[in-house]
Parts: C-alpha cells; structure tokens; sequence
C-alpha cells in the first residue's frame, strides 16, 4: 500500500536505513538524518533504498508509504520514532509531548514493513 504524494531528495548527514523515520538534519536545510527520540522534529520516511553518508537520497513526506515498524503496532495507532528511526506507537506519559510521522494503516509487528499515512504532528498525554 504505497502511494507516495511528494518525495524529496535530500543529503544523508548520517547513514539511512530504508524504510526508516528520519528528522532534520543539523549540517544545514538541504540534510537529514535518523530519528531517533519522540521530541525529534520528524520529517519522513527513506525510500526502499539505504543510503550513505554524505549521499543524496529519497525520503517520502507526503503521503502514505512504507515503513519498518519497531514493536507492536494496530492500524489506526498514531505513530512516532523508537531509538532506531522504526515506527512504533505514540503513548506518551501525562503532559508529555511524542512528535509523530503519521497514522499506520495496517497492523504489524517488530520487523514488519508497514504503512503509514504521513502526518507529521504531536500527540499529548
């Protein structure tokens, strides 16, 4: 279930793993780099191709497309990053804040590649 609206090619500040969230980059506007914390300003998600430093590569920020999910997640779940740029489901504490990248549309599991309505926004607890 891909149907990518805008994908844009950026600079990999850091090495991308497909399939992986990826927020801003610090090295300038034109870069991006894994997400790997809730409070990371998300972006996107890499194409299905890895992509190495200092690189240009594809990431998907409109739309819905695939992505590798790090726990367990059930369609309709809001979804944020975990420590590795996978998306796993928003469940932010009383008063804290979780960035997230979208909406999964189908259910899955660690490892599963998923897909995700981009929606970049922030979910309270």
């Amino acid at each position: 279930m891909n149907n990518p609206v805008l994908t844009k090619n950026f600079y990999a500040q850091a090495a991308l793993t497909k399939y992986r969230i990826v927020m801003f980059g610090t090295t300038g506007d034109d870069y991006v780099t894994p997400a790997a914390a809730v409070s990371d300003k998300l972006l996107g998600v890499t194409t299905d191709v890895d992509t190495v430093i200092n690189t240009r590569g594809d990431v998907v920020v409109e739309g819905i497309t695939d992505v590798e999910y790090g726990g367990t997640v059930t369609r309709g779940d809001k979804l944020t990053t975990d420590s590795s740029g996978r998306a796993v489901t928003a469940a932010p504490a009383a008063g804290v804040n979780n960035n997230i990248i979208g909406i999964a549309m189908v259910s899955g599991v660690v490892t599963d590649v998923g897909a995700v309505k981009i929606s970049q926004g922030i979910v309270q607890g």
